[in-house]
């Protein structure tokens, strides 16, 4: 039971990690030297996403609240979880925890999916040739891990 618990525990820190990494890191959008995030892009010097507050840039405004929602989500599913642990009686399900986590779950995809299909409609001409970034990737790994560390909660009954 410890090495399930364990794995648990590392299971929804790396998630945790992955969500700081891809809410914070400036990766989302790259081309050539030019790196674009959620806030700002940078090519040696940041500055603000131009018309970032304007409404047709209402998306990424959508994009970012997902994302640190499903941050601080993951971050307070954790908590519960060690709350849960020490609180439950014995064979008592961490029904709550797994809500957290499922919820945190939905607004990482609810994020990663609006700027996946967003993204080239607001950017300039001379950025639509780039990639996509390794904090969106994260942001997609980020999506099932935390499903199914949902699903692991869900499933997960305190045993002796």
């Amino acid at each position: 039971m410890l090495v399930i618990l364990a794995f648990i525990i590392l299971f929804h820190i790396i998630s945790a990690t992955l969500l700081f990494i891809s809410t914070i890191n400036n990766a989302w959008w790259i081309h050539e030297n030019i790196y674009t995030d959620l806030w700002m892009t940078c090519n040696g010097t940041c500055f603000a996403i131009e018309n970032g507050e304007s409404a047709a840039a209402g998306y990424l405004q959508a994009v970012q609240a997902t994302m640190i929602l499903a941050t601080i989500l993951c971050c307070v599913g954790f908590f519960v979880f060690i709350l849960q642990l020490f609180r439950l009686n014995q064979g008592e399900r961490f029904v709550f925890t797994a809500v957290i986590q499922l919820l945190s779950s939905l607004c990482v995809m609810v994020g990663a999916s609006i700027y996946t299909a967003q993204h080239e409609s607001f950017q300039k001409a001379n950025l639509r040739k780039g990639n996509f970034g390794y904090s969106f990737v994260l942001a997609w790994i980020a999506f099932p891990l935390t499903l199914i560390s949902g699903l692991m909660y869900l499933i997960l009954r305190k045993r002796r």
